[in-house]
C-alpha cells in the first residue's frame, strides 16, 4: 500500500462526508408572496442537497483513484458541486424575513465603489438579468482595490473575481426562482432586494475589511 493510499484510506475513514447540508435559518415558509414553499423546499431539499452529495461523492472518488489516472475530470466535478454547496449556503444567509438596512460603513463603502447604493443595487439587477444560463450575481469584496466589484459567476465557479470574497449572492439559476416567476428573471431580480439581508452583508464586509 502506497503513502497516497494510506493518506486517503485514513481521511476516507475518518471524513466520509465532510460536506453537510445547512438547515435554513428561518421556516420555508418564510418569504411567502416573494418566494413560495414549494420552491423553498425544492432549492434547499433537493437542488443545494445534491451538491452536498455530489461534493462528497466526488471527493470519495478522488480519494481512491489510482496515482496514474487523470483526475482532471472529477476535479472539475468537485469544483462545481462543492462551488455550488458554498454559494448556497451564503445564499441562505442573504435572505431575511425582516426588515434589514446596511451599516453606515457598508454604504460608505458602497458609494465609494459605485457612486450610489441604487447604482450598485441597479448593476446587481442587471447582471441577474443578462446572465447566459445558469448562474449568480455577487457582490463581491475585492481586496487588492480595497473595494466592492458585482460579478457574473457562471454555473457556481467561472468568471469569478480570483481572490475576491462574496458578501451577498443572488441566485439566477432557473430552480431558484421558475416556479414563483415563470421566465420573469428581472421579476425575481427585483423581488430580491425584498428580502436581501443587508445587515448579515454588512457583517460579513466588517469581517473582511477589518472594521
Amino acid at each position: 500500500m502506497t503513502a497516497k493510499t494510506d493518506a486517503a484510506q485514513t481521511l476516507t475513514l475518518t471524513h466520509p462526508h465532510p460536506y453537510k447540508l445547512p438547515e435554513l435559518p428561518y421556516g420555508y415558509d418564510a418569504f411567502a408572496g416573494i418566494l413560495s414553499e414549494q420552491a423553498m423546499h425544492l432549492h434547499h431539499d433537493k437542488h443545494h442537497a445534491a451538491y452536498v452529495t455530489g461534493a462528497n461523492t466526488t471527493l470519495e472518488k478522488l480519494h481512491d483513484l489510482a496515482p496514474e489516472s487523470d483526475p482532471s475530470g472529477l476535479l472539475d466535478t468537485l469544483a462545481f458541486n462543492l462551488s455550488g454547496h458554498a454559494l448556497h449556503s451564503l445564499y441562505w444567509e442573504c435572505l431575511t424575513p425582516g426588515s434589514s438596512a446596511m451599516s453606515k460603513a457598508m454604504t460608505d463603502t458602497v458609494e465609494a465603489s459605485f457612486g450610489t447604493v441604487g447604482a450598485m443595487q441597479g448593476l446587481l439587477d442587471d447582471t441577474v438579468v443578462k446572465l447566459a444560463g445558469s448562474g449568480w450575481a455577487a457582490l463581491v469584496w475585492e481586496p487588492m482595490g480595497e473595494r466592492l466589484v458585482v460579478t457574473q459567476i457562471h454555473d457556481h465557479h467561472n468568471r469569478s473575481v480570483v481572490g475576491g470574497t462574496p458578501v451577498l449572492v443572488i441566485d439566477a439559476w432557473e430552480h431558484a426562482y421558475y416556479l414563483d416567476y415563470l421566465n420573469e428573471k428581472a421579476k425575481w431580480a427585483k423581488s430580491f432586494f425584498e428580502i436581501a439581508d443587508w445587515a448579515g452583508a454588512s457583517a460579513r464586509l466588517t469581517v473582511l475589511t477589518g472594521g
